[in-house]
């Protein structure tokens, strides 16, 4: 079979997308991973299909939701596996739907996305998106080994639609000197694997009101990535906590491919946290795959 893409990238966060309106062509774990193979497919950090709700199993839980979820992010790794959400992805996301005609937002506009991670408000900026991710959870502490630290490092637990675990580092030797080739070994080991952010204050670390940090990330079934969006904002919100009383509600996170922002509002259902950047179409193609 032959698949039309488009290649995609939030902040260096690369993705793989199709369209797919009514989950006819589903393809199998080989099938997204040879998409996403940099050396012999298209490259990229995941894959996603542009699909109808009504159109999947797991969309009847997103219409359950909201029933103007008409748009479900069927989101996967670059080795095919499944995940629940990706911050950068649903912004990437975003541009493709209007890219391809299937959704008609204005500046300022909102739309519900079905993801397995829950609905997703998806608002168009005019230098990008910003993804309400909805409430957060501070879950507990882990340990956490990975190649350059000299000893394990205490990490803190955070959800947000998708499992992370955040570590606090000294200073930027530290974070430049990690390798993250390898995925970081973390103790309790998660059953449904985790992304592991490294963080280090900038200098200072608040200003004008903004506070700012500095992250690299290892990304479940994708490796080393150039920037996480659900990644950034559990950093921001890990060293937010660590922060205490006071802290602020913006944050600014350089990540290896460029800035993201995080902002902490209040809803009536508690604090939700939101993410902000760009997203990009790079180039459209076909594929044939076995």
């Amino acid at each position: 079979m032959a698949i039309d893409f488009t290649k995609g990238h939030g902040t260096g966060n690369d993705f793989v997308l199709y369209s797919d309106p009514d989950g006819r062509a589903t393809l199998d774990a080989s099938q997204l991973a040879a998409l996403a193979d940099r050396h012999f497919g298209v490259g990229g950090d995941g894959v996603i299909r542009a699909v109808r709700s009504e159109s999947l199993p797991e969309g009847a839980a997103a219409l359950a939701e909201d029933g103007s979820a008409e748009w479900f992010m069927d989101y996967h790794n670059a080795d095919g596996s499944v995940a629940e959400m990706c911050g950068n992805g649903i912004r990437v996301y975003g541009a493709y739907l209007l890219d391809q005609g299937l959704l008609d937002l204005a500046i300022g506009g909102t739309v519900a996305i079905g993801t397995r991670g829950g609905v997703r408000q998806l608002i168009r900026t005019p230098d990008g998106f910003e993804v309400d991710l909805g409430a957060f959870v501070v879950a507990g502490e882990a340990m956490v080994d990975a190649d350059g630290l000299d000893v394990a490092r205490p990490g803190l637990a955070i959800g947000v639609g998708n499992p992370h675990v955040v570590v606090a580092l000294a200073d930027e030797s530290e974070l430049d000197g990690l390798d993250l080739g390898a995925a970081p070994v973390v103790t309790p080991t998660p059953p449904d694997g985790v992304n592991v952010e490294f963080v280090v204050p900038g200098d200072p670390i608040v200003r004008d009101g903004v506070g700012r940090i500095r992250m690299r990330v290892h990304e479940r079934g994708s490796g080393e990535t150039l920037s996480c969006g659900t990644g950034a904002a559990a950093a921001a919100l890990a060293t937010r906590h660590w922060a205490g009383e006071g802290a602020p509600d913006v944050w600014s996170v350089d990540v290896p491919g460029g800035t993201v922002g995080v902002r902490v509002v209040p809803t009536a259902n508690g604090d939700h946290v939101l993410l902000s950047g760009p997203a990009e179409l790079v180039f459209s193609g076909t594929m044939k795959l076995l």
